[in-house]
């Protein structure tokens, strides 16, 4: 009889079997059917630094799950690099890849009926999408992400892929000289791995630490370090364990476990991508989860983290800091994290925990204690108004003031904003309004990182606000809004706003608001066309098709 309990309709009892002579084919002896079959989900790639580094990886869970007494099979999942696509078409299919990513996971794993999976990947949406895959098929399955990036450095200060973006800024803005912008272009990432600061790829490894999804410490580890092979290997194992317990992700990925998962994302000062995903996550998983969870969780839990883009430090500051498990012992104490949930290891998170300090070390200032909190409450919030009556995100850690009222200045696309940001025709008391860029209007819903960035380098980062259906990148901060529903695409109010209206952004109120009355905004409505889709056919005509609002994680399934 066949180990193999998912493909056991083919195998059990069938001596001659057609389908097994393609198992020899790749080496398998008789013996083999016998053992557990386990995917690996590789992300490896050449496209980006994020996932440059991954086979290396890989090749250590191949050799672990042979010693293991298991049978790998390697298959391949793509990624798009947001760094190297932001600001350009290419960015529109940042997302659309996510959702690619699980279909991927989840057709080779029900196609070929494998009994559990390692997903490894590095960029934003690797995370996500392998997440979504592995709940969609269910089969026991670990988290391996690749690993951050080593920070860059130029003239003594830490770099990351961000500093790029707000460089182009300064420099526009005369602020940094010809050979600054260079250096700064040059050596902002200085290795393999995913960008370094609390941005979205490494907010989601973080958060499927605490979601108990992925091996504790793993998720701050850098790419290029000996511990991030040797942490493949060991999640493999786990893996293989988990199979023959038949531990599955649905047994992990609970209410209370998402809840541990967004508390860290709160107390790290983590990416406004993580509401989007977590919705989406939490929709395959078949787990009751809203928006406004977010903004319960927020209220509840303080940043504790000194992380960029709003902090000074980076994943690798964070790591030899103590890691995730610092963070998550600091809550678990505060009572902010749930310690009877189950993690791939089938040890609660507070067994894996016992044996972290309670206290961080005296001799850093990346992590600290409840009681000396950088901020008392969380940081992405959830604002509603007319302008957003399902809700949109703001990410309000880093800010003096996170209120304004300003006339609008209003771009139907990306390149038209960065353009007139770049030219000083934006300037202080302005609220930038970037529409038709949702999940539908791209589609793909493109981050924001360019202009965002350009007026954060040209000092404007307290002074000028910016709300857009689109998202933003983990590394932006400022007075911004995204994710903003219903998008101008589908008739939201942001479609109705013309130059020059009033428009407030209060996250103490929580609100955002077009300061126009309700009977003009009824005649603009009944004006109002929706524009033709930009795509009729492929994959984006799919995903424009199939994709749910972005307060429902724009999912397409």
């Amino acid at each position: 009889m066949a180990y193999n309990r998912r493909s056991k309709n083919i195998t059990q009892g069938v001596a001659r079997s057609p389908n097994r002579s393609m198992y020899y084919a790749l080496g398998y002896q008789k013996e083999d059917f016998d053992k557990p079959m386990i995917g690996i989900a590789n992300g490896h790639s050449t496209i980006t630094p994020c996932n440059a580094g991954l086979q290396r990886l890989a090749d250590a869970a191949v050799e672990a799950i042979k010693r293991s007494d298991a049978n790998p099979q390697i298959f391949g999942t793509p990624t798009i690099s947001d760094g190297m696509s932001m600001g350009t078409e290419g960015m529109k299919y940042s997302l659309v890849s996510r959702e690619v990513i699980s279909d991927c996971i989840e057709t080779c794993m029900q196609g070929q009926w494998i009994d559990g999976v390692v997903v490894i990947g590095g960029c934003d949406k690797n995370m996500p999408g392998g997440m979504i895959g592995m709940l969609r098929t269910n089969v026991p399955s670990i988290y391996v992400y690749g690993g951050t990036i080593r920070p860059g450095k130029w003239k003594g200060a830490d770099l990351t892929i961000v500093s790029s973006f707000e460089a182009v800024g300064e420099f526009t803005a005369g602020r940094m000289s010809q050979e600054d912008f260079e250096g700064v272009e040059q050596n902002a990432c200085p290795s393999t791995g995913s960008c370094g600061g609390m941005y979205t790829a490494n907010t989601m490894s973080s958060s499927f630490e605490a979601l108990g999804m992925s091996l504790m410490y793993s998720s701050t580890m850098a790419n290029p370090d000996q511990e991030k092979v040797d942490s493949a290997a060991e999640s493999a194992r786990a893996l293989v364990e988990a199979v023959k317990k038949d531990l599955k992700p649905r047994d992990i990925v609970t209410r209370k476990s998402i809840e541990n998962a967004v508390a860290v994302i709160m107390a790290t000062g983590g990416s406004t991508n993580a509401v989007l995903h977590f919705l989406a996550i939490a929709h395959a998983a078949e787990v009751e989860w809203t928006i406004e969870d977010f903004e319960r969780m927020r209220k509840k839990v303080p940043v504790i983290c000194n992380l960029k883009p709003s902090g000074q430090y980076v994943a690798t500051d964070m790591h030899k800091a103590g890691g995730i498990p610092q963070v998550m012992k600091i809550l678990l104490d505060a009572e902010l994290l749930h310690g009877d949930c189950i993690t791939i290891t089938d040890k609660t998170i507070a067994e894996e925990l016992k044996d972290v300090p309670s206290k961080p070390r005296a001799d850093q200032q990346v992590i600290f204690p409840i009681d000396k909190a950088l901020y008392k409450e969380g940081h992405l919030a959830i604002l509603k108004g007319n302008l957003a009556k399902d809700g949109a995100v703001a990410k309000i850690t880093g800010l003096k003031n996170p209120v304004i009222t300003g006339p609008a200045r209003v771009f139907d696309d990306e390149q038209s904003a960065l353009e007139a940001i770049l030219a000083d025709r934006i300037v202080a008391g302005d609220v930038v309004v970037l529409r038709y860029l949702g999940p539908k209007g791209g589609p793909g819903m493109p981050e924001m990182l360019a202009p965002t960035s350009a007026i954060i380098g040209k000092g404007l980062g307290e002074s000028v606000g910016l709300i857009t259906d689109g998202r933003f990148s983990g590394g932006t901060w400022g007075i911004v809004v995204g994710h903003v529903a219903p998008e101008a695409f589908t008739g939201g109010t942001i479609a109705l706003v013309q130059e020059g209206d009033s428009i407030t952004i209060d996250a103490h109120k929580l609100l955002l608001q077009l300061n126009v009355g309700d009977a003009e905004l009824q005649r603009r409505r009944a004006a109002w066309k929706q524009p033709e889709p930009s795509y009729t056919r492929g994959v984006m005509a799919k995903f424009f098709e199939l994709v749910q609002p972005a307060n429902k994680g724009a999912v397409t399934g």
